[in-house]
């Protein structure tokens, strides 16, 4: 093995001990036997999940983010996916413009986006609902499966959609028949990807949710701000699974194609 691989190799294991050591370090706190954050753990417990999944606040707030997030992807992967063909199909003059608005939320801060969705939201009466909640979430989440779509559509022939005219299939019944099941496994992680930032997102939430919206990552922050609880740790261990399937279920969509 060369010089310049070896190096290779050390600096991407470097930046993954990097990357998990936090998380290594934080989470074996949410089996301690004690009430305070600290090395070495006067023993092993399973106290703090249990108070996560018999809780009035912590258990609906998990519910709240899974419904949530879930909604998220469903509206985000149909608006995203129409979009993303529609700039792949369309040639006319701001294509570039339009396509920098669709990623803008991607790349600005979350506080840009969560304050103007509050002035804009607030004489519409779509503060603290969830229909509020899962708009802003689609704005967030739709950039993603506009990427993961333009990139499987970038792999379509289009010659089959113009076949499909000539069978006598109308524009609708030809994305729905040819396009539709070949760039499913795109629209899917886009899906995922549209999930996974709802289900991460606090900032937002702390802007637009009202009590009866109180999600996950909002339930944390309020932890620890309000109380430190080891409850906190075991709602993180939750969060790190949730993101693992996350993870794996994106894995599979892009082995997918290959087999």
């Amino acid at each position: 093995m060369s010089t310049s691989r070896i190096a290779l190799w050390a600096f991407g294991i470097l930046a993954l001990v990097f990357l998990l050591a936090p998380v290594v370090v934080i989470l074996p706190l949410s089996f301690s036997a004690g009430s305070f954050l600290s090395y070495p753990l006067p023993g092993l417990s399973l106290r703090w999940y249990q108070d996560f999944f018999s809780s009035d606040f912590w258990l609906p707030a998990l519910w709240n983010s899974l419904k949530l997030g879930a909604a998220t992807a469903i509206l985000a992967s149909i608006l995203g996916t129409l979009a993303a063909f529609g700039l792949w199909r369309a040639r006319f003059p701001g294509r570039q413009a339009v396509m920098a608005v669709l990623m803008a939320p991607m790349v600005v801060p979350a506080i840009v986006v969560a304050v103007p969705l509050l002035l804009f939201f607030g004489p519409l009466g779509l503060t603290n609902s969830f229909t509020g909640l899962l708009l802003a979430h689609t704005v967030l989440g739709a950039p993603f499966v506009v990427t993961t779509v333009l990139a499987a559509l970038a792999q379509f022939d289009p010659v089959q959609l113009r076949a499909a005219a000539a069978c006598g299939a109308n524009p609708a019944r030809a994305f729905w028949r040819v396009c539709l099941p070949q760039i499913t496994p795109g629209v899917a992680a886009g899906a995922v990807f549209a999930f996974a930032i709802s289900l991460d997102e606090v900032v937002v939430v702390l802007f637009l949710a009202g009590p009866g919206q109180r999600t996950l990552p909002r339930q944390m922050f309020s932890g620890l701000n309000d109380s430190i609880s080891l409850t906190v740790m075991a709602a993180a261990m939750v969060m790190v699974l949730l993101s693992c399937l996350l993870l794996l279920a994106v894995t599979l969509l892009r082995r997918g194609p290959q087999r």
